[in-house]
């Protein structure tokens, strides 16, 4: 193998300069070049399929950020490929099957943003409440405006759907602030002191907002359709927090259009890179964000620290933190890592 300075081995980076400079600082960069010889993208562009593969060649490693898919065509042009770390937390854009059969490790971070999308989503909220950007910006397009009567946030009620880290973490927030809290999440009955485990329907019923943390799932698809706005409150606010798919945005169009939902909190949606569809940045009764509920400093470090910790297992032969295939990663061998039946869901083997 190509070795600089000791290390074994060779790491590609997908990210383009922008997204390298949103993820890494300079020390969790020069942490990843202690393991490895770092090469970045030379594009400076989303690079796809083949291209990926050839831009990376030669490498053992490549750290795809969120934006770079990897494809059936990536897996099988890259015969030097042993590990695909992917930066972020969702793999959903990974072909695992491919990777599997080409006998390629995939990998991914894990979930350091919990903070920052809850504190967005508290945001978010207090936004659709009190309209704090629809009056900047009728204020700039010099239309004049009569003040809108605002919504206090205190003793109402928010409805989370999905109480994992994020939910977990906005329903404390809520709290703080007087908010009456309820969730479904149908693979975590538990919660914490005051807050209420409800069905579907009757968080859709009974809360004033809405929040869509479930996971993506083929079985919650479109799990916020025609019948599920039609079940929420009149004049209640609906968030998505989690995954474009979980939504039909015709659906939420329509309940909005129809003023049953007086707004709509959007950071994810079905554009590309789960960005919110363009239309719903030009809407005032949408608060649209461009996917950036973990775009902080901290919650970034924490996954390019991530990333710096699964370069560093594979370079002392060790499984790393976040393998989601071991058992099919034959190529692992090449770095001198043995996967046996008893130790593919370990990391220290």
């Amino acid at each position: 193998m190509n070795t600089t300075n000791g290390a074994r081995l060779r790491i590609f980076l997908s990210h383009t300069d922008v997204e390298f400079a949103n993820v890494y600082d300079d020390n969790s960069a020069a942490e990843l070049r202690r393991h490895g010889f770092v090469i970045r993208n030379p594009h400076n562009r989303v690079l796809h399929g083949a291209e990926l593969a050839r831009a990376a060649e030669g490498c053992e490693v490549i750290i795809a950020h969120r934006s770079a898919p990897g494809s059936k065509e990536t897996f099988a042009s890259a015969p030097g490929l042993v590990a695909f770390l992917r930066a972020a937390v969702d793999i959903s854009t990974i072909d695992i099957a491919a990777a599997s059969a080409h006998g390629v490790l995939v990998a991914h971070v894990s979930a350091g943003f919990a903070d920052a999308v809850a504190e967005l989503g508290l945001g978010i909220m207090i936004d659709l409440a009190r309209g704090i950007s629809r009056w900047k910006a009728i204020e700039q397009s010099g239309t004049g405006f009569v003040p809108r009567m605002g919504i206090q946030l205190a003793g109402k009620t928010l409805g989370v759907v999905g109480y994992g880290r994020i939910g977990r973490r906005l329903c404390a927030l809520a709290q703080r602030i007087g908010m009456v809290v309820c969730v479904h999440d149908p693979y975590n009955k538990s919660t914490e002191p005051g807050i209420r485990a409800d069905s579907f329907a009757n968080v859709l019923a009974n809360s004033d907002f809405v929040v869509c943390l479930a996971a993506a799932l083929p079985t919650t698809q479109n799990l916020f359709d025609a019948a599920a706005f039609g079940a929420m409150r009149q004049g209640a606010c609906f968030i998505n927090l989690s995954r474009g798919e979980l939504v039909d945005e015709a659906a939420l169009e329509a309940s909005l259009n129809a003023g049953h939902l007086r707004g709509a909190g959007l950071d994810v949606g079905r554009a590309a890179d789960q960005m919110p569809a363009s239309r719903f940045f030009l809407r005032s009764d949408v608060v649209a964000t461009p996917h950036i509920g973990g775009m902080t400093r901290e919650a970034r470090q924490h996954q390019a620290m991530d990333t710096v910790q699964q370069v560093a297992a594979l370079a002392a032969a060790r499984l790393p933190d976040g393998a989601v295939n071991p058992e099919a990663a034959h190529r692992l061998s090449r770095l001198g890592i043995q996967i046996t039946a008893s130790c593919a869901s370990s990391p220290s083997c």
